[in-house]
């Protein structure tokens, strides 16, 4: 298992918990706004940390963290990865892992092996513009509804969300994404913020009123919409 970064507490990454983020390398998206870019283009050039290591780290905070947040890249697509969460399922922690939803089989098997107690899913944008927001000609959409349909129907605790950029949705994304996710339990609006490891650099937020009228339309239909990364 390729480890990337540790994040040793968050208060964020995991809701309701004290928490240890990982990251994992390598991505079948591309996205543009991605700030992970590193781990996406180039995780073979970044420095690893060994296994053992984060292993050892885990069992020590055992008592003061709460859970451990599986992020990257896309974790699906690690070799390994239902080894190592194994191995953390061992320590006594619940995992929530972070999906762009294209490998809904490893995440049911993952979920029904009882390795992940919470799953973590970004909407890009609605179907029609999902090509913009990942930076594929034809993504994968009938995976992802998969995905999206298992978490719906499902046991496992979720939530969905949408990192907002100005210059690449619009109103119509999340009218659409609305009836998408209709009765979803939790849905966020993340409000873009740049940095240097964007993939793509030159992208800005919607303002905060803007925001909240997005999170209007949403409440429409989905119960709980909430904003996050607004001042």
């Amino acid at each position: 298992m390729k480890i990337y970064g540790l994040n040793k507490t968050t208060l964020l990454d995991y809701p309701g918990k004290v928490a240890a983020t990982i990251f994992l390398g390598g991505c079948n998206f591309r996205c543009p706004f991605c700030h992970n870019s590193s781990l996406v283009l180039r995780p073979a050039d970044q420095p690893a940390i060994p296994g053992e290591e984060v292993m050892s780290f885990l069992k020590k905070r055992r008592g003061i963290l709460e859970g451990v947040c599986v992020t990257g890249g896309e974790p699906t697509l690690s070799p390994g990865l239902e080894d190592f969460l194994k191995d953390i399922h061992k320590l006594g922690y619940p995992v929530k892992l972070d999906t762009n939803g294209t490998n809904p089989e490893v995440l049911k098997s993952l979920a029904e092996k009882g390795l992940i107690h919470m799953a973590a899913v970004d909407i890009k944008a609605c179907p029609e513009n999902y090509s913009a927001l990942c930076g594929l000609p034809a993504p994968d959409l009938d995976s992802i509804r998969e995905t999206v349909d298992f978490l719906l129907k499902g046991n496992l605790d979720y939530e969905f969300r949408t990192t907002v950029v100005k210059e690449l949705h619009t109103e119509k994304d999340f009218i659409e994404i609305g009836q998408w996710l209709k009765g979803a339990k939790a849905y966020y609006l993340q409000a873009y913020k740049d940095s240097e490891e964007v993939l793509q650099p030159g992208f800005s937020s919607y303002s905060s009123e803007d925001l909240r009228h997005f999170q209007d339309i949403l409440r429409r239909t989905i119960p709980l919409v909430e904003l996050r990364g607004i001042d």
